[in-house]
């Protein structure tokens, strides 16, 4: 698509998925897909574009590519120009996300760099985040009626996990369960979309593109929650996250549900501290040791376990080719970080 700005760019690294083939197409599909990604960036007021490429340029996995660009194997177009920019448009709604993210969290670091609202202000923040859809949209023009519509509803399903977030559970309503239909709607939506926007570009079955897209849900459920354990039991030095953030700012996360869930000294202490945001260094070092004490761990894991069943026997359904390997690679990928 000519019309279509591109530029240089040095994709981040595709994971090693013990397959060359795989790993050389993916490499090159990443490397396209990035060249497009910032070159859209590129464009526009030079006032613009510095806040625009903030993120981007500060680097990520870009694991929704990935997907994407996996997803498409099962169909007999590949790694289609049509493809990379399905994957750039689900790409590009992430990173404005996480601009908007960030102005909510008042947080001040983003991949090792000062956020956008720090940087600049809360203002700029917002408004990053409302171009990179203008330009997601703009790319999405061109690939039809059908992707725009199934990208209307999965943006209509990401804010409005963002806002049961933001308004919490409703009174009678289990904070476990709320949980999950929150990190489904937040996170397990645009992943599902990779998986069935690069299929659907790629011309791959209609089962297929379905079961990829439920494949993404679990997927991303599997993600989340292994990202909630390393934020209470991580290793700084191996993971560069500081344990507790997400109690510092006010967020309570599966295993910590779980243990503030608990009918004993350990539930009941965890009631009194954890109301809001915890400031206090020694109140969240404190918190910190008591979820580990608890059954929180264990129980978390215990629906990774689960959701990765669920993801697996997406895969059972699909063709046996090498990206199927390779997305259950994926899988284990993820509960590597674990340790």
């Amino acid at each position: 698509m000519a019309s279509i700005h591109s530029a240089e760019a040095k994709a981040p690294v595709a994971p090693d998925l013990s397959n060359p083939e795989l790993n050389a197409a993916l490499t090159e599909g990443m490397q396209r897909a990035e060249t497009l990604l910032l070159g859209e960036l590129k464009q526009g007021e030079t006032f613009l574009t510095d806040k625009i490429s903030h993120l981007a340029e500060a680097g990520g996995k870009r694991f929704r590519v990935v997907f994407a660009l996996l997803a498409s194997q099962f169909g007999p177009r590949a790694m289609s120009e049509e493809v990379v920019q399905a994957a750039v448009v689900v790409e590009l709604t992430h990173l404005a996300t996480l601009y908007h993210d960030d102005v909510m969290d008042e947080a001040d670091r983003r991949r090792g760099a000062q956020s956008a609202n720090a940087r600049w202000n809360n203002s700029i923040a917002i408004l990053a985040g409302d171009y990179l859809f203008a330009v997601a949209s703009k790319i999405m023009a061109h690939l039809g009626t059908e992707t725009t519509a199934h990208f209307a509803e999965a943006f209509q399903e990401l804010v409005t996990g963002q806002m049961r977030e933001t308004v919490g559970a409703a009174e009678g309503e289990d904070a476990i369960d709320h949980y999950m239909t929150v990190i489904q709607e937040k996170t397990g939506v645009l992943i599902a979309s990779s998986g069935y926007l690069g299929s659907l570009h790629a011309g791959a079955s209609r089962d297929d593109v379905l079961a990829l897209q439920r494949f993404g849900r679990n997927m991303g459920q599997v993600f989340q929650i292994v990202d909630d354990i390393i934020d209470i039991w991580s290793d700084p030095e191996e993971s560069g996250k500081t344990p507790g953030t997400d109690l510092r700012e006010g967020v309570f996360t599966l295993p910590v549900l779980y243990a503030m869930q608990q009918d004993d000294a350990v539930g009941q202490r965890l009631r009194e501290i954890l109301t809001g945001p915890v400031t206090d260094d020694a109140l969240v070092e404190e918190s910190l040791d008591l979820i580990r004490q608890s059954s929180g761990r264990q129980r978390a894991l215990e629906d990774v376990e689960r959701y990765r069943a669920l993801a697996e026997e997406e895969l059972d359904r699909l063709p046996q080719i090498d990206a199927n390997s390779a997305l259950r690679e994926l899988i284990n990928y993820s509960l590597q970080r674990l340790g």
